[in-house]
């Protein structure tokens, strides 16, 4: 099975009448596997970090860059880790 049909069959099937807005599957590397047709494109993007306890998400549009954003997101998620979260 392609990376493909994972989006298509079962990230964006309908369940009780709704489906996705969107979906994709990348790699650690930042590499797009698959990604749903409705997928945004563009400058802007997200930044996750993960604490012990929690996902951390910033999302940012231009003129902000991705360095920028992951900036603002780790620091918060660092000091989080740090206090045991």
């Amino acid at each position: 099975m392609s990376w493909q049909t994972y989006v298509d069959d079962h990230l964006m099937c309908e369940i009780d009448d709704m489906q996705l807005t969107a979906a994709a599957i990348l790699g650690l590397d930042g590499s797009v596997w698959a990604q749903s047709a409705t997928f945004p494109q563009g400058a802007g993007g997200v930044t996750i970090k993960k604490t012990n306890l929690a996902l951390i998400i910033g999302i940012y549009d231009e003129p902000m860059t991705g360095g920028q954003c992951s900036m603002i997101v780790e620091r918060l998620g660092d000091y989080l880790y740090d206090q045991g979260f």
